[in-house]
């Protein structure tokens, strides 16, 4: 087995819980929230564009122009064909993309931003890989199984956001990293090794929190106090 399929076989349980998140299964099922929609495009815009800078993070500790430049593709990824899944939850609601970026990250956003902050800063290359991979990897699973549980028709609101998402892009990424991550994990010791999946684990864990953020629109203390008076 290896390091990226252990990785996959601890964290079974996360996986599966976003799987069954409502916010998930209604993707499959067309009924999310407008709110939570729109939610989730504010602090998912502004989370991709730490994606983003982590991604050059990882660039610069990169020893070889082969990491660094599937590093920069996927800068590239996310800035110019990871915004048509947004602009389908977008047309959902009948929202202006533009109008819904600039917002400040709710706090579970802005945990997980600062999560893998800290691993670009303080951690080694493979360590950035733990906190960057669950991201694709579960949105790469996601897709898979919402195709396969509705089946969905070109005419389904969400077919385009379950499509990107399933389609062979998303699996070549997370290929990559995977393998990359496997390659990487040979040649790191016993301390190393724990960091990383501790990392992984983590950004799984804040994963099923995002979702989970998204549908009760959550907010901060003080924006709630507000909003009660």
């Amino acid at each position: 087995m290896t390091f990226s399929q252990n990785l996959r076989e601890e964290n079974n349980d996360i996986f599966q819980a976003i799987f069954n998140h409502p916010f998930v299964q209604g993707i499959g099922k067309e009924n999310v929230p407008k709110k939570a929609l729109a939610h989730y495009i504010k602090a998912d815009f502004e989370y991709l564009n730490a994606f983003i800078n982590v991604y050059g993070i990882a660039i610069s500790k990169a020893n070889n122009r082969k990491d660094m430049s599937f590093f920069n593709e996927q800068i590239r990824f996310v800035l110019h064909s990871e915004i048509h899944p947004h602009h389908n939850f977008c047309e959902a609601i009948g929202v202006e993309y533009d109008e819904l970026q600039g917002y400040p990250l709710p706090p579970t956003a802005d945990h997980y931003m600062k999560h893998m902050m800290y691993h670009a800063q303080m951690g080694s290359l493979p360590e950035i890989i733990c906190a960057l991979l669950p991201c694709p990897w579960t949105y790469l699973e996601i897709g898979k199984e919402l195709m396969k549980t509705y089946k969905p028709s070109k005419n389904h609101a969400f077919y385009p956001w379950i499509n990107f998402y399933a389609e062979e892009s998303m699996e070549k990424t997370t290929t990559e990293m995977r393998t990359r991550l496997d390659e990487l994990a040979d040649q790191s010791s016993s301390k190393d090794i724990g960091r990383m999946k501790e990392a992984f684990r983590k950004s799984c864990q804040l994963e099923l929190a995002f979702w989970d953020m998204a549908y009760t629109c959550e907010a901060w203390p003080g924006e709630r106090l507000v909003t009660h008076q």
